[in-house]
């Protein structure tokens, strides 16, 4: 194992075995990631629903990952540049997660926001290819009685703005959602610079978290910037 992702995986087990999550409030995670995280952003009301289906026609609600701290993301497998690189550091977060007790705790969704080109064959590769485990990670496209930009609307809903561009890609933002076990849309992880092991440490509060949404967040370092 790389010395880097050594001490990765180190500082996740210290985490998620010495009480540090469960003996803070997720308040009081959140206004310390708001301080040391410059891409998190406190977010705290109802996740936008939705009804999709995977690559073998499955269909997954979000109601049915209750229970389940959720990890959320858009992609599109034809885009040429940052979206194979958010796959990976999803497959990475998971990795590292998957070294903790909170494995069977955490769901990682993808959704695709081009659902006429990425068909089932196409989804079904996708994870393998960037390093995804299914055991706890599903792609998921419109069900069949959707229009083809449902998704891309559940994106704008989650706060993405879409822009083609003339050969035919799409323009949008990078960002990395969290859902808490009661369905509340908690944070986004902005861009790819953030550390993964600030994304794990809260999954892991919201994982030991008991407490109710807290109705006024503290203001983060992006929400500032962005105001």
């Amino acid at each position: 194992m790389p010395y880097l992702k050594l001490c990765a995986v180190a500082a996740v087990l210290l985490v998620t075995t010495t009480g540090f999550a469960r003996a803070h409030s997720i308040g009081e995670v959140e206004e310390m990631l708001g301080e040391e995280e410059k891409y998190f952003q406190t977010i705290d009301k109802p996740a936008p629903d939705f009804t999709l289906r995977t690559a073998d026609d499955r269909v997954v609600r979000l109601a049915d990952l209750r229970g389940k701290v959720v990890v959320l993301n858009f992609v599109y497998t034809s885009c040429p540049d940052i979206c194979p690189l958010h796959a990976e550091r999803i497959a990475e977060i998971q990795r590292l997660i998957k070294d903790t007790p909170m494995r069977d705790r955490v769901a990682f969704v993808t959704v695709t926001t081009d659902p006429s080109n990425d068909t089932p064959d196409v989804m079904r590769d996708y994870g393998a290819a960037h390093g995804l485990d299914a055991a706890n990670w599903t792609f998921l496209t419109t069900t069949q009685d959707e229009p083809e930009d449902a998704t891309r609307k559940l994106a704008e809903a989650y706060g993405h703005k879409f822009a083609k561009t003339e050969d035919g890609y799409q323009m949008h933002g990078i960002v990395t959602h969290v859902i808490d076990r009661q369905g509340v849309w908690k944070a986004n992880l902005h861009g790819l610079q953030f550390d993964p092991v600030n994304l794990v440490t809260f999954v892991n509060a919201l994982t030991n978290d008991t407490s109710r949404p807290h109705p006024h967040p503290k203001k983060s370092w992006w929400d500032w910037i962005t105001e």
